[in-house]
């Protein structure tokens, strides 16, 4: 047996994986366990669950990569310090960081301090462990690799041809260029300054028009090769130390962009400032100065490689409304997007990366069609957390029931849905990714077009412009939607025919738009059912889901989805076979 840990440390979204004989057997965010938001530090809950998952103890690890290679790019450093000549806390700053780095296996010992770790250490390049996971992950023998993001390892972007099992590197982007940074930026400009609240401005842009192209082009200058450069007098961060915290908690990211952008857009929105059209039309156009830039690499990469296969990593592969489009602006037809395309699922390509190098056949491709690769929790475990909190479930007037056949469980929760109830539905092995996919899920009826408010009322209490997904059947996908594909991990926004859009208003967007994500009865056979019975009910073979949480991270355990069902007004919850209903709920 050789088992490899892949570890995405000291940076947001820090997450561990575990590959056993070249096959992923566990992978999982350290935020699900700290109930922190993008988590940053050491993964040591992480690895714990993975070594759990797979049986073992530290000391049968051979391997820990990391998707983090200290050593790398080292030229190009020496030569930007060089010739740019860098404030000294910047300097200073990246030092800070490459020393926690390198005390990875200290910080092993300390958090398992009753065990041993014998094996070695594999430092694995930022953007290679982004397209080590895209490929591998993925189901294409061949494809064109591509990785965008913010930085890693002095670079911003790479891309190259993948094929019988290996990766071979064509071209990157480096320092201090980065559609990443410019997205953030704006995103900061416009008043959304939490890390990771990229989403947001994404889901804003539909509102607006790109009446600011001209200074976006300003901004962003696209040249040859798929290149692109920015206007530094915009940025703060190619010669300032960017204050941020990568350290056991939060991710603190200090202001990226300059007064100069101000002078140019106009005033910076403050967090609680209403948000106005002009607001709306900049973050329109950002999002088309950033698709601009996404085309212009990726037919520059498709003419180097000629291959009509894609996969895609990096924070920036999270843009599901630019991903969407890919098909109409390159020449690419299959797209794949592994369900955590940003720094947490550089783990997993740390790992599959470490496997490569020491099989000579290469690893499986393939090895992520799902993205249950979590904790789960049986019924007895559940039960046990009922008996524990029935005196919760008394003072709040709830009823519980088990219904341990499935088709009666599905048929009872599909019903409650088309009446218009809200449902948390907490099954199987926790999402690997930012996305619910029907494992840890609130569920509503799409029909209806105050589902929103209701959720955002109720739950949610989140910004009115964000869309809720629309969880679809298959194959009934052509029916419904402008573009027949396949999308199990919500990574494409795509047009709803417009003949449907009256149906589904909860899940349409301002634009015709819905966040696909299409379920199959392979990948996940209950919530399968679940949007089947709904459909015979209704004749609409789709469900509005959204993530169970309530501004945190997505619940993991049971006792967190119980706990998120009691202080929100959630009208049902299932655990399991177990369905908790409150006595007043009612249609709303």
């Amino acid at each position: 047996m050789k088992a490899i840990l892949g570890l995405n440390a000291y940076h947001a979204d820090s997450s561990a994986c575990i590959v056993v004989d070249g096959k992923l057997v566990a992978c999982v965010e350290e935020e699900r366990f700290r109930r922190v938001k993008h988590w940053a530090g050491f993964p040591a809950e992480s690895i714990r669950y993975c070594l759990s998952a797979a049986g073992i103890r530290l000391n049968q690890v051979s391997q820990l990569a990391v998707n983090s290679g200290s050593g790398s790019n080292l030229c190009r450093k020496f030569g930007y310090t060089l010739f740019h000549r860098p404030t000294v806390s910047l300097l200073l700053g990246k030092f800070r960081t490459h020393l926690r780095r390198s005390r990875i296996k200290d910080q092993l010992m300390r958090s398992f301090p009753s065990e041993t770790f014998t094996g070695k250490i594999i430092r694995v390049e930022h953007h290679l462990a982004h397209l080590a996971s895209a490929y591998y992950a993925g189901p294409f023998d061949e494809a064109v690799a591509v990785s965008i993001d913010g930085f890693g390892d002095f670079a911003s972007a790479a891309w190259g041809h993948a094929g019988d099992g290996k990766i071979n590197l064509i071209s990157q982007i480096w320092f201090p260029h980065s559609m990443g940074v410019f997205y953030q930026a704006v995103t900061q400009y416009l008043g959304f300054p939490d890390y990771g609240d990229e989403y947001k401005v994404m889901g804003l842009a539909s509102y607006g028009q790109p009446t600011y192209a001209s200074e976006m082009r300003n901004i962003v200058r696209l040249v040859d090769g798929g290149r692109y450069e920015l206007n530094l007098s915009f940025f703060r961060h190619g010669r300032d130390e960017i204050d941020y915290s990568w350290a056991e908690g939060t991710p603190v990211f200090e202001t990226l962009y300059t007064r100069e952008l101000e002078d140019l857009l106009g005033p910076a929105r403050q967090k609680h400032e209403k948000l106005d059209q002009r607001h709306k039309d900049i973050a329109r156009s950002a999002q088309w100065m950033y698709e601009q830039a996404l085309f212009h690499l990726l037919n520059s990469a498709y003419e180097q490689c000629e291959c009509k296969n894609l996969v895609l990593a990096g924070g920036c592969a999270m843009n599901s409304v630019a991903n969407g489009r890919i098909t109409s602006n390159a020449p690419f037809r299959n797209i794949y997007v592994q369900s955590a395309a940003g720094d947490a699922g550089g783990a997993v390509g740390a790992a599959f990366a470490a496997a490569a190098r020491d099989c000579d056949e290469g690893i499986d491709r393939g090895q992520m069609p799902h993205a249950f690769w979590g904790p789960g929790f049986d019924d007895s475990e559940i039960a046990d957390i009922l008996s524990a909190r029935r005196n919760d479930l008394g003072d709040s007037a709830c009823t519980v029931t088990r219904i341990d056949a499935e088709d009666a469980l599905c048929r009872a929760v599909a019903q409650s849905i088309a009446n218009g109830l809200v449902v948390g539905w907490f099954q199987g092995r926790m999402e690997w990714g930012p996305r619910a996919l029907g494992n840890r899920s609130i569920l509503g009826d799409p029909r209806r077009a105050d589902m929103k408010d209701i959720l955002n009322s109720k739950i949610k209490r989140r910004e009115s412009f964000r869309p809720f997904a629309p969880s679809i059947l298959r194959d009934k996908v052509v029916d419904w939607f402008e573009q027949d594909d396949d999308v199990p991990f919500m990574m494409k926004v795509l047009q709803i025919r417009e003949s449907k859009r009256r149906q589904v208003p909860a899940v349409t967007h301002v634009d015709g738009s819905g966040r696909l994500h299409t379920v199959t009865a392979e990948a996940n056979p209950l919530f399968f059912k679940l949007i089947k019975e709904f459909d015979s009910l209704t004749g609409v073979p789709i469900v509005l889901n959204t993530s169970f949480n309530e501004n945190e991270p997505i619940v993991c355990r049971p006792e967190e989805a119980f706990d998120c069902f009691m202080r929100t007004n959630m009208d049902i919850l299932v655990l399991g076979d177990y369905l908790i209903r409150r006595q007043d709920e009612c249609a709303h």
